[in-house]
């Protein structure tokens, strides 16, 4: 005999899918996966005669041969076991004829006793379900909240393998998911009041995060150039829904999605060490998993230690930085990441961390702290919007006894000026300033007289490039939400110009 049952894979982050095609015919005792499916999936043999023969039902003493349909698709990982089962189980008669059976998609690693256990990728698969206008999905129980707020799909949830089987012959039914909308509290982020001093610093970074900017912070070891990146997250808006829904979606195809957690609603930010390679940075694998690029999508990229990371990894950073994509390609095709992130650099002004400090004796040469230095590149030292040296807190701030401006006013601040932003750029596909073209710029863009003259003034002193140029009326133009001013006026532009001066040039 032979059955169909819909399954899914994922490819990158999408979900792709899968017809599970399974015929039960004379011959030698055996089961049979076909359709380039790699190890994981080819074992899913054992679990899935394990699974039928513990939860009751019988293993055909037949030939069995499974192919998963498109067959020129590579396909791994396990979560097309539960498809598979149904799939025999309804090839060898023992689910009888229902309906059910072709409407749902069935989605679920399976242990050998029949339950059912959480696969990686599941919001991906189910969103490509919707997007099909497929009338259900099956998954398993754990790991339900992140699909379960999808709306025009039914998605249900099931503990075991006898559960499924009743609700395709219709003997049973299975409850819709449901669960915490919300994401799993993570480690609360330092608060802006809380650190002393920095008001320049903390204006730079203000200006950074209302436009979505790259900064790059230079200082010595212990002036807060950490701690004012850390702050980032408490002072950035809140993820929209579409946002929230590709984050959730990237991690959980990364398995970066805490266990139990909802949709996620706060801006990612990640930091990872310096030794990171640049496949682990932009994503690789011989099945190109998101990087950490691609992870921090919609949120914060932090490199602290900016000049130790390779030469390579560094380098990788360019595509993500002027496209907001990232694209790997390997020989089983060719995969395109989201990478729209706020890259937030830092950096000591030497190696030893202390040049044109009042506190300390820098014992570093010049050639030593220009080799240092020019470890980020001219193409990358380009891209990065704005450059803020972080100097050495003063005492007379450590001993004050009260607090700065706190994370939620500066947060609210940001939050306007990105609602300017969005009713300027709606209808571009574009959310922040950070994102503009020269076209955008050009036509949604308003800059005083003496803004204009100031700013081709700079193009020459400053020997900006042409990059570099459209960078200053971005950071500008930020400047101007935060003041609430229509358009971009002088003062404006002379403080986006401070932000490109290096430390290197001070």
């Amino acid at each position: 005999m032979f059955a169909w049952v819909k399954s899914a894979t994922v490819l990158g982050i999408d979900g792709v899918p899968v017809t599970v095609e399974v015929d039960v015919s004379g011959g030698l005792p055996g089961l049979e996966i076909v359709g380039m499916a790699d190890t994981s999936v080819r074992e899913a043999r054992q679990r899935v005669r394990s699974a039928l023969r513990n939860t009751g039902f019988d293993v055909p003493s037949r030939r069995i041969t499974v192919n998963l349909a498109p067959a020129g698709i590579h396909k791994e990982g396990t979560q097309m076991d539960l498809g598979i089962a149904v799939g025999i189980l309804a090839a060898s008669g023992q689910l009888g004829d229902t309906l059910r059976l072709r409407d749902y998609e069935y989605l679920g690693e399976l242990a050998l006793d029949g339950s059912i256990r959480p696969v990686r990728g599941a919001l991906a698969m189910v969103l490509s379900a919707q997007e099909r206008s497929s009338k259900g999905v099956v998954v398993p129980v754990a790991g339900q909240e992140e699909v379960a707020s999808l709306p025009g799909i039914d998605v249900r949830v099931a503990r075991h393998l006898g559960e499924v089987a009743e609700f395709v012959k219709g003997a049973g039914n299975l409850p819709r998911a449901a669960g915490s909308q919300e994401e799993s509290p993570g480690a609360p982020n330092p608060d802006f009041g809380e650190i002393r001093g920095q008001r320049a610093a903390k204006r730079a970074i203000e200006v950074a995060c209302a436009g979505g900017h790259n900064i790059l912070l230079t200082g010595p070891p212990g002036a807060g150039k950490s701690l004012l990146a850390r702050a980032i997250p408490g002072i950035l808006p809140d993820l929209t829904l579409e946002e929230s829904l590709m984050v959730t979606r990237i991690a959980s195809v990364a398995e970066a999605l805490p266990s139990g957690s909802g949709l996620v609603r706060s801006r990612p930010f990640r930091a990872p060490h310096h030794t990171v390679t640049a496949a682990a940075l932009v994503g690789g694998g011989a099945n190109p998993l998101p990087g950490e690029v691609t992870l921090a999508h919609r949120g914060v990229l932090f490199m602290d230690e900016f000049p130790q990371f390779s030469h390579s990894a560094i380098n990788a950073l360019r595509q993500p930085l002027e496209s907001g994509v990232s694209v790997v390609t390997r020989s089983r095709g060719t995969f395109t990441f989201p990478s729209r992130f706020m890259l937030v650099a830092a950096q000591n002004p030497c190696p030893c961390g202390y040049w044109g400090s009042d506190g300390h004796e820098c014992t570093c040469t010049e050639y030593q702290r220009r080799q240092y230095l020019s470890k980020i590149n001219g193409p990358i030292l380009d891209r990065i919007d704005m450059y803020m040296p972080v100097e050495r807190v003063e005492a007379s701030d450590l001993s004050q006894g009260w607090c700065a401006e706190a994370s939620s006013r500066v947060k609210d601040r940001i939050s306007a000026a990105r609602s300017l932003q969005e009713q300027r750029l709606g209808g571009t596909g574009l959310l922040t300033n950070s994102e503009m073209g020269p076209k955008e710029l050009s036509t949604l863009l308003s800059l005083s007289r003496d803004a204009r003259k100031l700013l081709l003034e700079a193009y020459e002193r400053m020997r900006l490039s042409a990059r570099g140029y459209y960078r200053v009326i971005r950071v500008a133009a930020t400047i101007g939400d935060l003041a609430g001013s229509a358009r971009i006026e002088e003062e404006h532009v002379a403080e986006a110009l401070s932000y490109r001066q290096r430390t290197s040039e001070l």
